[in-house]
C-alpha cells in the first residue's frame, strides 16, 4: 500500500548538497512540502524551507519532525577527500552523531514522522574483485566498511519502535548539476572532454552506479510504500568495469579519446592535486539489488548508455 505526496511534510537532513536538492525538487514537483535540515542553506533557492541544524545537538529544528510524514537522513561529510587521520574521524563521528541526534528529537516531539528512510553506502561491501554483491553478501573490511556498519548501527539504535525504517546502500549517483553539484559526473565529465576519461589502473574495477532520477523514485518508494522495509541496495541493476564506464562516458561527451591513468599516477597525483583519496578510483564494486528485484522495482534507466545520454546528450556540462 502506498501513501501520496500531495500535500505531505517531508524532513531531508543534511540535504544541501546534490542529493538533497535533487529530492527536494523531486517531491516538491510531486505536491509536497519539504524542509531541509542543515548547517548551511543550499548554494541555489528553490521549493522548500531550510532549517539551521548542526547534527550535533537537539535544538528548535526539532519541531519540524513533529506531524511530518516522513524524514530522509543524508548527513554526512563527503568522502571525497584526502584520508587524514583528521578527515576519517570527521567522516565517522558527522554519520554516526547526525543519525543519533536525530534520534534523540524524535523521542522529544508528540508526533515524530512514520517512516525514517536513512543514507548508508554500497562501500560497505569492501571492495570484493569481480563478484557481485546482494543485500545478503558479506561487509567489506576497511574504513568504508566500518564506517557503513557503523552508521546502519546508529540507526537501528535511534529509529523509533514505531517507525516503519528503511536504509538505502547507494552507489555512485549520476545526476545534473543544479548549482548544487551533480554527483560523480561533476568530476568525470570534464576529465573525459579533455580526453583524460581513460582506464584507471587495470580498469576491471566495479563501477555501480544509479540515475538520480531512480534514486530519487527509491527514496520516494521508501517514504510512501508501506510494504518497504529494511536494508536495499540503490544501485542500477548492470554495473559495469571501470574501463567499460569510462568509455561509455567519452561516448556521451563525443570524445574518441581517452589516455589512461596507471596506478602508481593515481596514487601520487590523487591527494596533491585533486586532494582527494586514490581508492575511490582504484578500488570498486559490483552490487546490484535482488530485493528490489524480487519487489518489482522496475528502473527507468537500468543501462549505463542511456543514462549518460539523458545527462549529458543534451548540451550536458
Amino acid at each position: 500500500m502506498s501513501t501520496s505526496l500531495e500535500h505531505a511534510k517531508f524532513i531531508i537532513a543534511g540535504g544541501s548538497g546534490f542529493l538533497g536538492v535533487s529530492l527536494a525538487h523531486y517531491l516538491a514537483d510531486r505536491g509536497a512540502s519539504v524542509v531541509i535540515l542543515s548547517r548551511n542553506a543550499p548554494k541555489i533557492a528553490g521549493p522548500w524551507r531550510h532549517v539551521i541544524w548542526d547534527g550535533r545537538g537537539v535544538g528548535e529544528w526539532r519541531k519540524e519532525l513533529n506531524e511530518a510524514a516522513g524524514l530522509v537522513n543524508l548527513a554526512g561529510r563527503s568522502v571525497n577527500c584526502v584520508k587524514t587521520p583528521d578527515h576519517q574521524d570527521e567522516i565517522l563521528r558527522s554519520r554516526v552523531e547526525s543519525t543519533s541526534v536525530l534520534g534523540q528529537a524524535m523521542r522529544s516531539v508528540d508526533a515524530p514522522p512514520p517512516v525514517w528512510v536513512q543514507m548508508s553506502t554500497a562501500h560497505i561491501y569492501g571492495d570484493p574483485p569481480k563478484s557481485i554483491c546482494t543485500e545478503e553478501s558479506a561487509f567489506g573490511y576497511g574504513l568504508a566498511p566500518f564506517v557503513g556498519r557503523a552508521w546502519e548501527e546508529a540507526f537501528h539504535a535511534s529509529v523509533l519502535p514505531s517507525q516503519r525504517s528503511v536504509i538505502l546502500r547507494t552507489s555512485f549517483v549520476l545526476g545534473r548539476n543544479r548549482g548544487a553539484g551533480g554527483g560523480a559526473l561533476d568530476a568525470l565529465a570534464p576529465l573525459a572532454r579533455m580526453g583524460l576519461g581513460g582506464k584507471v589502473g587495470n580498469g576491471t574495477q566495479g563501477m555501480s552506479w544509479i540515475h538520480e532520477a531512480d534514486m530519487n523514485r527509491l527514496f520516494e518508494r521508501g517514504l510512501t510504500n508501506s510494504a518497504m522495509q529494511g536494508a536495499y541496495i540503490a544501485s542500477a541493476p548492470h554495473p559495469v568495469a571501470q574501463a567499460d564506464f569510462m568509455r561509455e562516458l567519452r561516448r556521451a561527451v563525443n570524445m574518441p579519446l581517452g589516455l589512461p591513468s596507471f596506478s602508481w599516477m593515481v596514487r601520487i597525483a590523487a591527494p596533491l592535486l585533486l586532494r582527494t583519496d586514490p581508492e575511490l578510483v582504484l578500488y570498486g564494486r559490483y552490487v546490484i539489488s535482488k530485493r528490489l528485484e524480487d519487489e518489482g522495482f522496475e528502473f527507468h534507466f537500468p543501462q549505463l548508455r542511456e543514462a549518460l545520454r539523458d545527462l549529458l546528450g543534451r548540451g550536458g556540462r
